[in-house]
This record gives structure tokens, sequence and C-alpha cells, in this order.
């Protein structure tokens, strides 16, 4: 039998995430970078979402994180730079940041995109400094079956959020607490 020494484990996670969150700034991207990428994350959604297109068209604004990274050892961590769009253009960039504590182990990449359907929690969302998922704004995570349209959802949230990865949508996966904040580029 395998004896764990939890507090080495311990340190060793919270000394990897304090070296990712001090190389964090020096690795952010610019706002170019940003743009490329959520154009990509957003011709994707259109990709694997059935009626991505027009639904995108019909929100008053689409906050996009296309490039999240969750890491974690014990104690876990979260964070990815995205931008705010309206009308196609984007208005604002913002980061993204959750932490964890419970058992976990590994990395993984995700990408959100934020549907605001009213233009008054939109206004909200921009006035803020900092805003939390589920604090600041209730956060609907959308689920359905393959091959439904997604105009023929009936959604009764104001902001909807959208989790996938490479793979396609991922279920069960919950935006509450993740603080999103403005960045200067």
């Amino acid at each position: 039998m395998n004896i764990i020494n939890v507090p080495v484990i311990a340190r060793f996670a919270l000394a990897s995430l304090l070296t990712l969150g001090v190389a964090t700034p020096s690795l952010a991207a610019s706002a170019q970078e940003i743009d490329i990428k959520v154009d990509a994350a957003l011709e994707r959604f259109k990709d694997k979402v059935n009626g991505g297109a027009t639904f995108i068209e019909k929100a008053e604004g689409l906050l996009v994180f296309p490039d999240i990274i969750k890491a974690g050892i014990g104690i876990g961590g979260e964070y990815g730079e995205g931008a705010l769009r309206i009308d196609g253009r984007t208005v604002q960039y913002y980061s993204t940041a959750a932490a964890s504590i419970g058992f976990q182990l590994g990395a993984q990449q995700k990408t959100v995109v934020l549907a605001f359907l009213d233009q008054e929690e939109l206004e909200e969302f921009r006035a803020s400094d900092g805003w939390e998922a589920g604090v600041d704004g209730s956060v609907a995570v959308i689920e359905w079956g393959a091959g439904k349209n997604i105009n023929t959802v009936e959604i009764d949230k104001p902001i909807v959020g959208f989790v996938f990865n490479n793979k396609g949508l991922m279920y069960n996966l919950t935006l509450e607490g993740t603080k999103i904040t403005k960045l200067d580029r």
C-alpha cells in the first residue's frame, strides 16, 4: 500500500498554481490574438450547435473565452482571456478565473460562450468592475439532445452559457463562482 504525503502534494500544487499565476501576465495574449481565437471559437460554436448561427444573431452580446485552462492537484484553478462582442465586433476584453479545492488531478482546456439575451443584463455586466456568475448574474448552462436546434429550446434566463471542447458541448458543468474581470488591451 502506498502512503501519500498530503502536505507535500498540497505544497507542490500550491507552488505550481502560484507559478502559473506569476507567469500569466507575461503570457497574456494581445488584443489581436484574442480576437483571432474568439473568431475561431464562434465558428466552432456554429458548427457544433445546430442553429448556432441564428442564435448568435439574436443575442444582445456574446462574451467568448476561447481557451480556458483548468489544472489542479488537490487545489485547482482556471484562467482564460476573451472578448465581449456586440453586433459582431469586439467592445471590451476580459479575463476569467476560478479556484477549487477537492479531488482533482490533471488539466483540461475548454471554451465558454456566454450569450446575453437581455439588453439590461448586458448593460449591468458592462458597467461592473468585476462580475461573478451566480452572484452578479444568473447563468443558465444549456443542455439538449443531439440534432435538436438551439432556437427551439425554451430559454427563460437572460444569460445563457455554453461550455465545449474540441469534441463538442460539455454537460453537467457549472459556471457558478467564476470571476470575470475587464482587461486593458
